[in-house]
């Protein structure tokens, strides 16, 4: 994300007067004109933060012919009365102002044929297709299947599918749910299900037993089933809505003001509504008493969801391939629903003790001497430090597996002395193998029998293109060819690359992150482009970042038509960076069997939580993204990462003072606490912003917190432990605790560390006034708060900071606690006003902590290192 997006909300300029009085008007009147400009941008920038979902009225020209929930015939740009009408949809102006016009009738999907066929185990039966028309090319499926299995007394399956015809579905290499050789009794089902036969239309109801709510209801018109369009709608019992994934969530619990959000893993700074590295098409609904369901769509294939809001909440799903895989899972406590989901998909990985510990990392260390600097200077100040990350300059010519071996020369040094003193050294791997013959020949001179692109091509274990050539684009190395990590022949390629860095690199690495997996390329498809298939311009595209106007699913990724061993592209591109994970974890299980594997990933999947740890993403180092990493970092909990976290000051641009001392005090109970940021372009490099680059001051404040973490070390690794053996969430919202609390339903400012520890951080500069004075030089632009550090950091601004407005080093967090007994864990002081919202003083060298009473919290006694 680029700074230059960002544009600020107006300009003045300032005038020389000769009148003292008409310069103090002229004053006043720019101080009023930027609290109003400021207080405008920051709200308008700002809209999901306290969102009012729209109210559907019912129109006065509703028929009984419309469903009262509404489900878009149009989803795409251009809908207009008559382009509605073609498609046997019906027009109507409706009063919230997202919400469609042009609507599915009742009537229009798939009937039951006959009667559905019951067992102990499942019920299944044929859909036959209403004689509606037909909206996008491609076959249109006339016949389907569906089942429904009774996997758990807490779970089901519903799947639907073409009759007679094979389909690509997730295989079980990748996600293998197993159904249960005993299926549950009736009496021991959490839930109830019933089959619609229609007219109007078919549609499965699954109710929850004992409060009689149904949590899944699809009687709803518009289930389409064609070769590359799926779509399907679920009423929700309520608007209470968490989960979908990998997006920049303003709020933990959704707007359901008709957002879509799609889900196709992509290359992208954090920082807007896209879809970005990883996929999870999972959803929680907590019920209005406090009960929750999870419902997981297995399928890999670029989708999108759009949400309802009340009176009639639900979620539409469409979906360009596959088939319609739901699995159901009852709780009925919110944790219980996670721990189930978890259940099935796997439980997160056991990372090593010493991975808990703090981290340092940055791209753009100039040189070896700059690294080297980092890791003096933070010893030198005792800055609590576990672990220092190697970023991509430290390659040969961006060349897996090498190391420069002119600025960096003295690297295998380095970390050995890291070992010595009892702390880790972390590479980054990009799967994109460099494939110039030039820059082949440079890296065997560097690297004393490098042969990896050679090797690929002979192992056959590159991704091919549709002619069956190897697939080549470009990343950091320039040219590249992509390891298919679905071909089970590549672990033994990937292992035996590994152990050529290792040995004959001689750089002993501890553990592997792998990054640009989704993949990315810079060139869209390939370096000759990709060809007009219906797979790159697919008949309808998901809203994903990228595909403009033609609509192409191509954009910084790999052709559609490419093929790998588990299928077509198309199919399979969101399971790169989950079959890398996968890949990765087994060979260094297989270098390494006497440790812990541990591999740090950014794109994702429904299960990568068992076999890799997940940090999220670019992010930028201004304050909204305090708060952003928190939710983030929650929803990643429910999705089966127990060790994750955010960059600490933010990747992109230069952090400021007071925020990075506050994201240190959020970051330090981050489950994965490691300060990371962006190297900047020339001539604007950022500066570094590790603890000790700072000044004293910075580092007495910063120090403590981090000593804090050490000593909650044996805390967080039993937390850890009980993630992996049980599915339990490590760091988690308040109302996973308190699910019958409905004041936590919103709370994302806050979070619980297991059950015993609050955190209520500092997320804003100030509390009472955000408007900072910015001029410049030659034009004099009044930017709002919000805007400040891109700006400030990236051009040469004069800031005029107006002192009685801006009160730094001291602020109010406002933190509620829920019923129960808290101290606050510095001076054992109670919270004694429970059930209601505390203002904390909070001022610059403090942080907010508060441990739950009838719990042991396990210590140590810190150490610079674990």
């Amino acid at each position: 994300m680029d700074a230059d997006s960002y544009v600020p909300g107006s300009q003045v300029t300032f005038t020389t007067h000769r009148s003292n009085r008409r310069l103090i008007i002229v004053v006043l009147s720019i101080l009023l004109l930027a609290v109003v400009i400021g207080v405008v941008v920051y709200f308008s920038t700002n809209t999901d933060e306290n969102y009012s979902p729209t109210k559907l009225e019912k129109s006065d020209n509703n028929s009984d012919a419309v469903t009262p929930v509404l489900i878009d015939c149009y989803p795409e740009n251009g809908a207009n009365e008559t382009r509605c009408e073609e498609r046997g949809c019906i027009w109507r102006e409706q009063k919230g102002a997202s919400a469609p016009w042009c609507i599915y009738p009742e009537g229009h999907g798939y009937l039951l044929k006959g009667e559905m066929v019951e067992s102990d185990q499942d019920l299944t039966g044929e859909l036959t297709r209403i004689d509606t028309p037909r909206i996008y090319r491609g076959d249109i499926y006339d016949t389907l299947v569906v089942s429904i299995e009774y996997q758990t007394e807490s779970r089901l399956r519903i799947k639907i599918s073409p009759k007679g015809i094979k389909r690509y579905e997730v295989p079980k290499e990748a996600l293998d749910i197993i159904s249960p050789s005993t299926p549950p009794t009736a009496d021991q089902q959490l839930y109830e299900v019933s089959v619609i036969k229609g007219p109007p239309q078919f549609g499965i109801k699954v109710m929850r037993k004992n409060s009689n709510v149904t949590v899944f209801s699809s009687d709803v018109p518009g289930l389409t089933f064609t070769d590359q369009f799926l779509q399907i709608t679920t009423r929700l019992p309520s608007s209470n809505l968490y989960g979908f994934g990998e997006h920049n969530h303003r709020r933990f619990q959704h707007d359901m003001n008709w957002k879509t959000w799609s889900m196709f893993t992509r290359d992208i700074g954090v920082g807007g509504p896209e879809n970005l590295y990883g996929v999870h098409p999972v959803y929680m609904n907590l019920e209005n008493d406090g009960k929750a369901t999870m419902v997981l769509l297995k399928n890999s294939n670029a989708m999108e969801i759009t949400l309802q809001p009340d009176p009639n909440p639900a979620v539409t799903y469409r979906v360009i391939g596959g088939v319609l895989d739901f699995y159901i899972f009852m709780g009925p406590t919110p944790e219980q629903a996670v721990q189930q989901y978890l259940e099935a998909i796997g439980k997160p990985m056991m990372p090593p003790y010493w991975a808990l510990g703090f981290q340092l990392c940055r791209w753009g260390y100039k040189d070896l001497d700059d690294m080297k600097m980092v890791i003096r200077r933070n010893r030198e100040a005792g800055i609590p430090y576990d672990v220092q990350w190697g970023d991509i300059e430290y390659l040969y010519k961006k060349y897996l597996f090498t190391y420069d071996r002119g600025l960096w020369k003295d690297l295998p040094q380095v970390v050995d002395d890291l070992h010595d003193n009892n702390q880790y050294f972390i590479v980054i791997v990009d799967p994109a193998v460099g494939s110039d013959p030039q820059l082949i020949k440079e890296a065997k001179i560097n690297s004393p029998g490098y042969d990896m692109y050679d090797d690929g091509v002979r192992q056959d274990i590159f991704i091919k293109n549709a002619s069956g050539d190897v697939l080549i684009a470009e990343v950091w190395p320039g040219k590249t060819a992509y390891p298919d990590f679905t071909n089970p022949k590549t672990e033994d390629y990937w292992l035996k690359w590994m152990s050529f860095f290792y040995r004959n690199e001689d750089i002993k690495y501890d553990a592997l992150w792998i990054d640009m997996n989704e993949p990315s390329s810079f060139v869209p498809g390939s370096i000759y482009g990709c060809e007009n298939t219906t797979w790159d311009y697919p008949p309808y595209v998901p809203h994903i970042f990228g595909a403009g106007d033609e609509g192409k699913m191509y954009d910084k990724t790999l052709c559609m038509t490419s093929e790998q061993y588990w299928g077509k592209h198309y199919d399979v591109h969101s399971l790169y960076g989950h079959s890398h994970s996968i890949q990765t974890y087994n060979a260094l299980l297989r270098q390494f069997p006497e440790k812990r594997p541990w591999t740090m990933t950014r794109s994702n999947f429904v299960g990568t939580g068992k076999y890799a740890s997940k940090w999220m993403g670019d992010n930028q180092s201004i304050w909204p993204h305090l708060h952003w990493s928190i939710i983030s970092i929650m929803e990643f909990s429910m999705f089966g990462f127990a060790l994750n976290g955010a960059d600490i000051c933010g990747f992109w641009f230069e952090a400021e003072y007071e925020m990075c001392i506050r994201w240190h005090q959020l970051g330090a109970f981050y489950p994965f606490a490691r300060n990371h940021n962006g190297r900047g372009d020339d001539p604007v490099i950022f500066k570094h912003q590790d603890p000790a680059a700072w000044d004293q001051r910075f580092i007495d404040i910063v120090k403590p917190v981090l000593m804090t973490r050490y000593r909650l070390l044996p805390y967080l690794y039993t937390l850890m432990f009980k993630a992996h053996q049980y599915g339990d969430m490590v760091m988690k919202a308040l109302l996973f605790e308190f699910p019958t609390d409905k004041q936590t339903w919103r709370l994302d400012k806050q979070f619980l560390l297991g059950s015993a520890l609050l955190v209520s951080p500092v997320l804003q500069q100030v509390q009472f006034y955000q408007i900072i004075i910015i001029t410049s030089i030659t034009t004099g632009t009044v930017l709002s708060n919000y805007y400040y550090h891109q700006y400030y950091n990236r051009y040469s601004f004069i800031k005029l900071l107006l002192s009685p407005l801006l009160q730094q080093n001291q602020t109010t967090v406002e933190a509620y606690f829920p019923q129960s007994r808290w101290y606050d864990y510095m001076t054992g002081e109670e919270v004694l006003a429970v059930g209601q919202i505390q203002n904390l003083y909070t001022p610059l060298d403090k942080f907010n902590l508060h441990i739950r009473g009838g719990y042991i919290i396990p210590v140590q006694q810190p150490d610079t290192t674990t």
